[in-house]
C-alpha cells in the first residue's frame, strides 16, 4: 500500500482505495467537500446480509466495505473492513482494511472507534509507510470533539498531545503542516478557557488568582489572540493588588507589541490614572 496523497483537511474528506490486490496502488484522499448521499434504495436486509459472518473471499469483502464507503455507508464500510482482517488477517488486503475500516468509523464520527483501529494499526505496522496517516486520523478524531471554553478541555490537551506526537514523528509531511496549522488553533483555544476563567476570577475581585490565569496566556500562549487582553487584565489586576510597577511592565510589554490595539488605549488610560508612586 502506496503513500497518502491529497491531504485530507477535515471530517468531509473522501479516503478512496484501488482495490485491485497484489500490485502498489496509491491511497488517494480527495477533498470532497459536497456531502455524500446516503443510499436510500438499500434496504435493512441486505445491509444485515452483508455484514453477516459468511465466508467470503477477500476481495469480495473488500469491495463491499469499499462500495459501501463511496455511499455514505459508514457504519456498514467499517464492519466490512473489519470483517476483511478477521477472516483474512495474513492476506496484504487486511494491512488496507484495518485504515479502511477506521477512517469509516471516523467518517462516521465513532470517534473511539476509529481511534483504536488506527492505534491497532500503528502496534502492528509501526514502521509502515502509511503510519503517519494513521497518527493524523488518531489527531483529527481528538480535534473535532473539542468543545467550547466552557468546558472540561481534556480533549482539547488530547488533541495538541496528538498533533504534536504527528509533527514530532514526522515533521516532513504534509500531514504534519496540516497539524501546525491546528496546534496554533488548539493553542487559541486554550489560552481562551484560560481568559474565561480568569474573567471569572476578576468579577469575584479574585485578583491574585485571576493573575496567575493572564499570567499563564502570556507565558504559555504568547502567539494567540488572547495575549492582548491577557496584558491588559493583568494591568487591572496588579493595580487592584497595590502592585503598580508590575502592572507598569505589562501596560509597557503591550505598548510595545500591540500599540494599536484598544487593550493598549485601555491600560494606558488606567495607568494614567495610577501613576507608580515616585
Amino acid at each position: 500500500m502506496s503513500h497518502p496523497r491529497n491531504l485530507p483537511l477535515g471530517g468531509a474528506a473522501l479516503l478512496r482505495y484501488d482495490p485491485t490486490p497484489m500490485h502498489k496502488h496509491s491511497i488517494k484522499f480527495a477533498l470532497a467537500i459536497a456531502a455524500v448521499a446516503t443510499l436510500g434504495a438499500c434496504s435493512t436486509s441486505k445491509n444485515k446480509a452483508d455484514t453477516l459472518y459468511v465466508a467470503r473471499d477477500v476481495s469480495t469483502l473488500y469491495n463491499a466495505g469499499k462500495y459501501r464507503l463511496d455511499r455514505g455507508q459508514f457504519k456498514i464500510a467499517a464492519a466490512l473492513f473489519d470483517e476483511v482482517e478477521r477472516q483474512h488477517p495474513y492476506s496484504p488486503w487486511a494491512r488496507r482494511a484495518q485504515l479502511m475500516a477506521a477512517f469509516s468509523y471516523y467518517m462516521n464520527t465513532d470517534y473511539n472507534e476509529a481511534i483504536q483501529g488506527a492505534q491497532r494499526f500503528l502496534s502492528i505496522h509501526p514502521g509502515n509507510k502509511d503510519a503517519p496517516y494513521a497518527y493524523y486520523l488518531i489527531a483529527l478524531c481528538y480535534y473535532e470533539q473539542i468543545a467550547d471554553v466552557t468546558r472540561d478541555q481534556k480533549i482539547t490537551k488530547q488533541a495538541l498531545d496528538s498533533l504534536g506526537e504527528l509533527i514530532r514523528r514526522y515533521p516532513g509531511t504534509r500531514y504534519a503542516a496540516d497539524a501546525r496549522l491546528k496546534v496554533d488553533l488548539v493553542n487559541d483555544h486554550l489560552a481562551g478557557k484560560e481568559m474565561e476563567i480568569g474573567r471569572f476570577h476578576q468579577r469575584r475581585g479574585q485578583w491574585l488568582a485571576a493573575t496567575l490565569r493572564f499570567r499563564q496566556v502570556v507565558d504559555e500562549y504568547q502567539t494567540t489572540t488572547h495575549t492582548p487582553e491577557a496584558l491588559e487584565r493583568l494591568v487591572e489586576s496588579y493595580l487592584s493588588l497595590g502592585l503598580p510597577e508590575e502592572a507598569k511592565k505589562a501596560a509597557a510589554v503591550l505598548g510595545a507589541n500591540y500599540p494599536g490595539s484598544k487593550w493598549y488605549e485601555r491600560s494606558y488610560k488606567l495607568m494614567q490614572e495610577h501613576p507608580p508612586k515616585a
